[in-house]
This record gives C-alpha cells, structure tokens and sequence, in this order.
C-alpha cells in the first residue's frame, strides 16, 4: 500500500533554502518504498521545483493528504491542519518561549509533533542533524568577521579577503579561497599586532569538528588549554592556534577533594563551578558549539566582560549555539544571513549592528547551514531517509502506547493527538 509525504516550503526568511529531502531522495522513495511525495511550490529553494517534477514528485501547494508533513524550521501558526503529523526542528525542548504559541497551537488542533533533534541512539546521541554544516559555515563567517573587525580597525589582515559563506558558490569554493589565504600566511606571515591569533572551540561534538574542519584549511597548530598563559612568549606569526575546550577545562568540582566526572557534572552541575573565564584573555576568536541549559554554568558573563575588557584579546564570538543571555550571555539576539553580526558594547550594554563600535563582535545566525543549502540539504536527507518509510507508513490512529515505531522515533514524539507524551510532559510548566 502506498503512502505520500509531504514536503513544506521553507519561509523562515529569505536565505532560508533548504530542504528536508532532495529530488534523487524522492525518486529512490518511490522506487524502493512506494512512497508518493507532494512538495510545494518555491523560488528560492536550492533545488529547483522542476527538479522535484522529473523525480516523481507532485508540485502542490495543498499538503493535506500527506499522511506526514516534512518540513526544516517551524511552521507558522495558521499552516497547521487539524490531527496531522509534523516532522520539523521545533526548538520546543527547553520551553522557548518564542515557539509556545506554535506548540499550543498544534495541541489545540490534536496535531503530531515529531521533533529531529530528540531522534536519538540508546546511548542519547543524536542522528539526524545539521550540526556539522553548522559549524562549518559558522567558522567560515567567524573568520569573516575577524577580518572585517580588524579592517574596521585599519589593520591590514589577509582574512578581510574573506567574504560570508552564503555568497560563494558552494563549499569546494570556500576550501579553494582559504587554502589560498593559507598559503599566504605560511609565506608572508600575520601582522605581529594581532599575534598570537587563537581560536578556541568550546566543545567538541559534530559542530565543533565541522567548525574545525574548515580552519585547519590554514595553517594551523593546535595547543592544550594550559599552554594559553604562555602562548604570547612564544608563537610564530606564522600559524594559527586551535584550542579544544571540554567540560573539565570549562568547570571544576567546588569541594578540593574531588575529581572532575563528566556523568556527574552533567547530573549535578550545582557541584561545579566555572573556571572558563581564565582562557578567555588569550583567544582572538572563541567558536561556541556546546549544547547549554540554564543548570549550566556559562562560558562568558556580562559582569566578566565589563570588568576584564581592557584584558581581553577577543575580537569575535562566533555563537553558532545561539542561545539568546544563554552560554554566551552577551548574544543579546539571533542574526540572519542579511545582518549577521553585532557588536556588543560591555559598558552601555548597547548592541550596535555591523562591526564599529567598543565592545566585541558576536555573529548569531540562527540557521547558520542555510548558507550551505546543497551539501547540507543532501547530507541531512541521507541521513533522514531511512527513517521515512517507518514514518509515513505508521498508523497514528491508535493510542500512543501501542503505535508502532522504530524506539529511536518514537522517543521523538513531543505531542500525540494533541498531548505530550511522557517523555516531554514537563514542558507543560512553560505552557
């Protein structure tokens, strides 16, 4: 027996291009699944409708008998219909209040909501994300920023060559242009008024490593965190340094007779304290790509920051977690791809646009892999597609407890004929 999804157009703003699945993804559906896929209609898609046409697919802006509804970021308020199931990043988890309306809305409709973040192992670990693409463009218009920052400041620095990622052509290209600034910096060398420059990665999941993949396209040597109080003694004006942060370089257990243990601190973290702040004068650029809760300690504080500014070396934050006053509790705001960076000033606690002003350069896209549509919308749809059969074919007229779902979908189940289920009750406290 056949089924169809469907496949909503993105609308988040206008650089938002991606797709769940790619046309070769719907033809290989119906091939080997029989499954029928209504798309709707878009111009600005980084695959062209037509595309879709030849694949198999029907072009229609009506998703109504779709027996699940696919889409990438969330779905305005009055698109919703009434008992159909969802399948989108809701970035309702931690009860943003942003996105409670939407979550009510869904619930009042008796909708389902199937959320790709808490598609996960046994072990708790994700399996359909962006979070590499993410860090990959993020570091990109990092090092964008850093050039522009120290343009603004008529430093001459090879990274002002850099453009934002979303203006190249794809990512080969992006790779062609740093390898050459990279060629430049291990023969000409970086002005020694910037020197040592260091980048430090807090974190080291999928964002992180996507984060580095793209700068050690340069020259670059990595360090251990301890090596940062003496890094200005000795550095080559030909390198760029990479710090890793883990947990136990970011916090450190309040009693002096224990030892740091990750499970505990992830359990109990109100028996650690933070230590971050003590690396944070020798990073030029600090890349955030942790996964933060307000039971965690945070990375930089605005009490830190306007008591430690004359200190501190840092020009940009690249904020690719973007939890608004979260880790990074100056990111006063999500960016776009239009306007992507800000400048928090620690004395006023004014946030101007662009890159003048005192104060440090934050960029805060929300949907940082939009500037890679292609490759990430063909990396995420590979990694999603075995999970589409199960979900278009599942009868979600029965009770929750007996629907019949592989355990790694079933744990993404936030809303049930318009309930939360057991797992995510709890977010009927930010309701």
């Amino acid at each position: 027996m056949s089924s169809t999804i469907g496949i909503r157009r993105e609308d988040k703003n206008q650089w938002e291009r991606r797709v769940p699945i790619v046309p070769e993804h719907v033809e290989d559906l119906l091939e080997k699944h029989d499954i029928n896929t209504i798309i709707q209609p878009s111009n600005i898609r980084a695959f062209p409708n037509d595309d879709y046409i030849r694949s198999g697919a029907l072009l229609n802006e009506d998703l109504s008998s779709s027996n699940v509804v696919f889409a990438v970021k969330e779905i305005p308020i009055d698109l919703f219909q009434p008992g159909k199931t969802y399948v989108f990043f809701a970035h309702v988890i931690k009860g943003q209040r942003y996105n409670m309306p939407m979550l009510r809305k869904m619930m009042e409709l008796g909708c389902n909501l199937i959320d790709y973040e808490k598609i996960v192992d046994d072990a708790g670990r994700r399996l359909v994300f962006f979070g590499h693409y993410a860090g990959l463009a993020g570091m990109f218009d990092a090092l964008w920023a850093f050039g522009q920052r120290l343009k603004s400041k008529r430093i001459s620095n090879p990274f002002s060559e850099i453009k934002q990622a979303i203006t190249y052509r794809d990512l080969d290209a992006i790779k062609d242009h740093l390898k050459m600034i990279g060629e430049r910096i291990k023969s000409q060398g970086l002005p020694h008024n910037i020197c040592p420059v260091v980048v430090g990665f807090a974190g080291y999941g999928n964002v992180s490593k996507g984060a580095q993949e793209i700068l050690n396209f340069l020259p670059v040597e990595e360090i251990k965190p301890d090596r940062l109080k003496t890094i200005k003694d000795d550095y080559s004006n030909k390198k760029i340094y990479k710090v890793v942060f883990k947990e136990e370089d970011m916090v450190e257990p309040i009693s002096s007779n224990s030892e740091f243990d990750l499970q505990e601190y992830y359990s109990k973290p109100e028996l650690y304290t933070p230590k971050f702040e003590q690396h944070i004068p020798n990073l030029s650029i600090l890349m955030n790509c942790i996964y933060w809760e307000e039971r965690f300690p945070r990375l930089i504080t605005k009490e830190y920051v306007e008591k430690n500014f004359d200190k501190m070396r840092l020009e940009v934050i690249g904020d690719i977690s973007v939890d608004v006053n979260g880790a990074i509790e100056i990111t006063e705001k999500t960016t776009n791809s239009g306007n992507p960076v800000f400048v928090y000033n620690p004395f006023n606690k004014e946030v101007i646009d662009g890159f003048e002003g005192e104060g440090i350069v934050v960029m805060a896209v929300d949907n940082l892999p939009c500037e890679l549509p292609r490759e990430s919308s063909k990396a995420f749809g590979n990694i999603l597609f075995g999970f589409i059969p199960p979900l278009a074919k599942a009868d979600y007229s029965v009770e929750f407890d007996i629907l019949d779902l592989p355990p790694e979908l079933k744990r993404a189940v936030i809303l049930y004929h318009g309930k939360l289920t057991p797992d995510f009750k709890y977010i009927s406290k930010f309701l």
